[in-house]
């Protein structure tokens, strides 16, 4: 399995959302996943890569948790969480997503 997040440096969550991404990836049976940490490093790069905000998490290219409103710009990302919106997902829904996910 070959799983990214994709970020931008001055994102203030993605360092929780790796920890809680390689935590899932464990919870899963997949602590072996490669694991590639892609820095968005410019609006030129957000743009071309239709980037939906920091943290994304893909798996083989496919966003974890589909969204049609890629903005394409250096911008956070919210998630719903059983606390309310946060810039990361709980451990428990990166786990169901990840389960929910091919794993081949």
């Amino acid at each position: 399995m070959q799983v990214t997040l994709w970020y931008f440096a001055d994102c203030p969550n993605w360092q929780l959302a790796e920890q809680r991404l390689r935590q899932a990836l464990t919870d899963t049976g997949h602590a072996d996943a490669e694991v590639l940490l892609i820095a968005v490093e410019s609006e030129a790069d957000a743009a071309a890569v239709g980037f939906a905000g920091s943290p994304t998490f893909t798996v083989y290219g496919v966003d974890l948790f589909d969204t049609t409103a890629a903005t394409g710009a250096l911008a956070c990302r919210v998630y719903p969480t059983s606390h309310g919106l946060a810039g990361v997902p709980d451990t428990a829904d990166l786990v169901a997503a990840l389960t929910g996910h091919a794993t081949t």
